[in-house]
């Protein structure tokens, strides 16, 4: 057994059975020992970033600690962006990376780079480079328990002359070696009694409690939903949260933000009390005024709370245990007037997303392909959505059910993270149904790619079900609405407009199915026929690049910038006028 034929079983008894990556003469020696060692299976991807994203998904869908391998010099630059989305969500992830022969390294040898500084920022928590093979059983060790300890990404570095030498399975027991074992086990972290009280007591005073949700509380589903009827408090779900509760509970009003709903708007700024549980959402001006609400927060990690709203009790503890500690401290509100609130707010914000799906666009608007989506999605179904207007419509129109998943590029707000997202789904579960939501921009630059990793692998699925949504609009959108809402400008058509690419045909060359929507009478068809396709399909939706994103609240420097762009002639000002009106009889927007 060489290093090689080690680190990969050492990574199999850490219970890892799938690594996201692609080939280099770096990493050689590790490709050999997975071609030995069928027990850990090498996913082949077009680009390194897909790997990382694939690795990142896994964590997040799975639980489990995902892997990525990359060559040295350009394949590990290549891993970075999808790493740092996983760094940023707090996922575990552990990056293995091939490297120069130890004998050429500081030679300004051929595709030599830095590694150890390259990684510092990215894996803080834990990188360092194999320099002997009775050193790798500790590196490997701690790789994987720093990465699900802190939630993190952490990377190891093996240059390929140590890949090939003979393994050191236990080092000399003498000064200087240590012996590592496997294993991190689960446990639960609860706050200390004394904090629980403050914390109900804050909560029991208050009248109008609102709860936000994140990542952090999909564990505790139960609890929340126990909690929030407990309190009369109406719930709000960060993006990263919106698989946290279903949608047809008539207490929770959905995503928060600029992306958010109006009903969401409302609970924030009605409330006197904001108790948060598992999020790290960033836009405080989303959020209670400082000091209009009392706070509690829950969370996991201690350099998270009181982050971005002033608590006056913080609770350092995983949310399934902290709150089912926390329950029997709380006394059930009698007077349900604030609930009632908020209930008929969320019903009147589905009406809301009912009638401005239903307007008018040049084709298509695109919250009609989703809101029909929505009804239709397969039970337990996972759903990824990329960064720009395909996350707005994504957290606002799509209604999630009990047992579905859901995720995207959270803190990063990547783009190009929808398709390896789904293939890692299908991977982890072969039996359930992964949608993915692309702009055709993330769709050019990587997504296109990434079919061809799905037609390689779709045949082994047990379910050969998987469906990419491209809302086709020509224009890099999310982008174009920036620059007219908070830049006042309009739209530079040299760097918003991209070309129309067959979509649906390009699935069609690779045995993929290709569907291309151009009207709106097409949507239910060529939703019915992708759902119940036998091989993965691509939907090519031309939608309308007018069709405005409007805030739940509008304010006047919002509104001035976007005249501005308006009054500096936008090339779309009439159709932008034109939408605007429409979403804005609707209503949905406060100002």
């Amino acid at each position: 057994m060489n290093v090689s034929d080690y680190i990969i079983q050492r990574i199999k008894d850490w219970n890892t059975n799938r690594i996201f990556g692609y080939p280099g003469d770096g990493i050689n020696g590790l490709l050999g020992a997975l071609n030995r060692n069928r027990d850990v299976r090498f996913i082949q991807t077009r680009h390194e970033e897909m790997a990382s994203f694939m690795a990142c998904a896994h964590a997040k869908f799975s639980g489990e600690t995902g892997v990525c391998l990359a060559t040295s010099g350009p394949g590990a630059i290549h891993l970075l962006n999808g790493l740092y989305d996983a760094k940023l969500d707090h996922q575990p992830v552990v990056a293995l990376i091939g490297q120069q022969k130890m004998t050429s390294m500081g030679s300004n040898y051929q595709q030599e780079i830095d590694l150890m500084s390259l990684y510092k920022d990215v894996a803080s928590a834990y990188v360092q480079m194999v320099t002997d093979p009775a050193q790798v059983r500790q590196v490997i060790d701690r790789a994987f328990r720093i990465a699900k300890a802190e939630r993190t990404v952490t990377a190891v570095i093996v240059p390929n002359d140590i890949q090939e030498e003979t393994a050191v399975d236990e080092p000399p027991r003498e000064h200087g070696n240590v012996f590592t074992g496997i294993g991190y086990p689960k446990a639960n972290l609860v706050p200390w009694q004394a904090e629980l009280e403050r914390a109900a007591q804050v909560l029991n005073e208050g009248k109008k409690v609102a709860i936000l949700v994140g990542a952090g509380a999909i564990s505790a589903a139960e609890e929340v939903k126990e909690i929030a009827e407990l309190l009369g408090a109406g719930v709000a779900k960060a993006l990263l949260g919106k698989a946290a509760l279903p949608d047809d509970l008539p207490y929770v009003t959905g995503s928060i933000g600029l992306l958010g709903t109006k009903a969401s708007w409302e609970l924030m700024d009605g409330c006197d009390t904001l108790l948060m549980i598992g999020s790290s959402f960033p836009y405080s001006e989303y959020l209670p005024e400082p000091g209009a609400a009392r706070g509690v927060q829950i969370d996991i990690d201690g350099k998270l709370l009181s982050l971005r709203y002033p608590m006056e009790v913080n609770l350092l503890g995983d949310s399934k245990s902290t709150l089912q500690a926390l329950m029997p401290l709380l006394r059930k509100k009698e007077d349900r007037s604030w609930r009632e609130t908020i209930e008929k707010e969320i019903t009147s914000w589905w009406d809301t997303v009912e009638q401005r799906s239903l307007q008018e666009a040049d084709p298509i608007n695109p919250q009609l392909l989703l809101q029909k989506l929505s009804p239709m999605l397969p039970d337990k179904c996972i759903i990824s959505a990329d960064s720009g207007t395909s996350a707005f419509w994504f957290a606002r129109n799509l209604k999630m059910r009990e047992g579905m998943m859901a995720s995207l590029s959270g803190t990063l707000a990547s783009m190009c993270p929808a398709i390896p997202y789904a293939i890692a789904a299908k991977f982890a579960y072969p039996e359930r149904v992964p949608i993915a939501i692309i702009g055709d921009g993330a769709m050019q630059m990587l997504g296109m790619n990434e079919l061809i990793t799905i037609a390689k692998y779709w045949k082994e699925w047990s379910d050969p079900r998987l469906i990419v949504i491209v809302l086709n609009n020509r224009d890099l959108n999310m982008v174009t609405w920036e620059q007219r809402m908070l830049s006042g400008e309009p739209k530079f058509d040299a760097s918003q407009d991209i070309p129309d690419v067959p979509y649906a045909s390009f699935a069609e060359l690779l045995g993929l199915k290709g569907i291309r929507v151009e009207k709106p009478e097409q949507i239910d068809e060529a939703l019915n026929k992708a759902l119940t396709a036998e091989v993965p399909v691509v939907l090519d939706v031309l939608t309308d690049p007018n069709v405005p994103i409007m805030p739940p609240h509008i304010d006047m420097k919002q509104l001035s910038k976007f005249s501005k762009a308006l009054l500096k002639g936008d090339p779309e000002q009439r159709a932008i006028i034109r939408q605007t009106i429409r979403e804005v009889m609707q209503g949905g927007s406060t100002f």
